[in-house]
């Protein structure tokens, strides 16, 4: 083929002129820079390539990344992790192989993106989120079918022992997800980022229209001070004790507060427990050798104080009071080495341990305090109208328990991990039918967190009221409070500080 003939096969003689004529009225002092930009423009933006990898999480476990390719440039997306994961959320893959990372590797979830999930998404517009999902979804179906093919024949004497349950939870934890959560997640991510760079906006402004939300606003941050349950070397029985800077005027202003309140808290457990009682659980927060709630709110009382901050700084509560539930007690004493009985608490007791503590300390908001299945104890505390009741384990970011929980009076704040639902289109979707019940909204961290800031842009971008990232320390966890500084700014006068209004956005 001559050089005219290929001129001419791809319009280049007349895209060339239209580049340089553009380039002209602009009076640009850098055409080849001009012409070069105007030409990318002009080529239709798809997906070229998706490629996967291994990497670590916060807690040095592996994790998803995603390099997701468009005629304008790379983009980079990683998977979250939690400690566990529940039968009505989305399911990681994990390799299951004990000699490797202890059965946690993730390279068969790499594997599917490279081999399954590129294949599926070479070709579409980055700017279609929700096309790009549901090819996903569809993908994952259409490989459940196949696994199911070579599961039935096994199971199917097992599954007549569960007959009540052939329909739901049974065959959701089996059949949850083939292509792996993890690996699906990663690759929306991506997307939705390629998705913005196309359309040469923010990624908050790109997720506010997937969302149709017109009103961009700050969340306030539920910065983690103490951290307990399971996840610290303490006796702590609740997960994490947090403050909310409700009285800031802006994000700025809430971080500092955040951060200020910290090292206060750490001189006040340094002093009263020594530097060893400084050690932090897996989000940054403190973990003393304290054994009640009480022990711990009044340490972070004491810090609230020497901050000046007092009218301006509320407290939270992560109960996570499913981990310490037995039956139909919950067990306050469930850490205790020397314990001679069990702490064994009702629902009623447990209601008024809460009506006590909220009296007593400035505490807005309480995040399960129940068990998951324990509806009518989540249901009466709820009513009671003391605080904001969020629902994590309860609702595990699955569309029908937000529906019942809705409906019941359970809760009335959503606690949203994106990696429990899966994909952006469908974390979006259950924002909408929170918000539509006038509930408060929490975007969430994960345990194991990388330095993805994504969920800063979600949060923004759906004007969500809350952020749960962490301490105001580690890495991974100030990488989403340093966007959020970095969204501010870029707002300039046009940045809302939610604040005093968290309730009501």
């Amino acid at each position: 083929m001559s050089v005219q003939e290929y001129l001419d096969k791809h319009a280049l003689s007349r895209k060339i002129e239209d580049a340089v004529n553009a380039a002209v009225r602009a009076k640009t002092p850098d055409p080849v820079l001009f012409i070069s930009n105007h030409m990318k423009k002009s080529v239709p933006s798809m997906i070229t390539k998706v490629k996967a990898r291994q990497i670590l999480d916060s807690r040095g476990i592996p994790t998803v990344e995603v390099d997701l390719y468009t005629n304008k440039g790379m983009f980079r997306a990683s998977a979250p992790s939690g400690a566990s994961s529940g039968m009505y959320e989305a399911i990681e893959l994990r390799d299951g192989d004990k000699g490797t990372y202890l059965g946690n590797g993730v390279s068969r979830a790499v594997r599917n993106v490279n081999e399954k999930i590129s294949e599926a998404l070479i070709g579409m517009d980055p700017t279609l989120q929700s096309q790009i999902d549901q090819a996903m979804i569809d993908l994952d179906r259409t490989e459940k079918k196949e696994s199911q093919l070579v599961f039935t024949r096994p199971l199917l004497h097992f599954s007549n022992l569960f007959l009540p349950l052939r329909e739901s939870a049974f065959w959701e934890f089996f059949f949850q997800s083939e292509l792996g959560a993890n690996a699906i997640l990663a690759v929306s991510m991506a997307a939705c980022k390629a998705g913005a760079a196309e359309k040469e906006v923010p990624l908050y402004k790109h997720i506010a229209v997937l969302s149709g939300n017109t009103n961009l606003s700050l969340p306030i941050p539920a910065f983690t001070l103490i951290s307990g349950g399971k996840y610290a070397a303490n006796f702590l029985p609740v997960k994490q004790i947090m403050i909310l800077p409700i009285g800031a005027r802006q994000f700025e202003e809430a971080l500092q507060m955040g951060s200020e309140t910290y090292h206060h808290l750490k001189a006040v457990i340094s002093k009263k427990y020594g530097t060893d009682g400084c050690s932090v659980g897996e989000d940054g927060g403190f973990a003393p050798s304290i054994t009640s709630i009480r022990e711990g709110l009044d340490l972070v009382k004491e810090a609230i104080g020497r901050t000046g901050y007092s009218e301006k700084l509320k407290i939270a509560i992560d109960v996570d009071a499913t981990e310490f539930c037995i039956g139909t007690k919950y067990d306050l004493d469930f850490k205790s080495p020397n314990k001679s009985d069990q702490n064994f608490k009702s629902g009623e007791d447990m209601i008024n341990i809460y009506k006590e503590l909220c009296s007593d300390y400035p505490i807005v908001s309480i995040e399960d305090p129940f068990d998951k299945e324990d509806w009518e104890h989540a249901k009466h505390f709820s009513n009671l109208g003391i605080c904001q009741v969020v629902g994590d384990d309860l609702l595990m970011s699955n569309t029908k328990r937000i529906e019942r929980a809705v409906e019941e009076s359970a809760c009335n704040a959503l606690l949203l991990k994106v990696n429990q639902i899966g994909t952006v289109t469908e974390a979006i979707e259950n924002v909408k039918l929170a918000k539509d019940a006038h509930w408060g909204v929490v975007i969430s961290q994960r345990s194991g967190e990388t330095e993805d800031a994504f969920i800063a842009d979600l949060c923004v971008g759906l004007a969500v009221s809350q952020i749960k990232a962490g301490a105001p320390c580690r890495g991974e966890r100030l990488a989403k409070y340093n966007q959020l500084l970095r969204i501010e700014e870029d707002l300039g006068d046009q940045a809302v500080y939610v604040g005093d209004d968290w309730r009501l956005s």
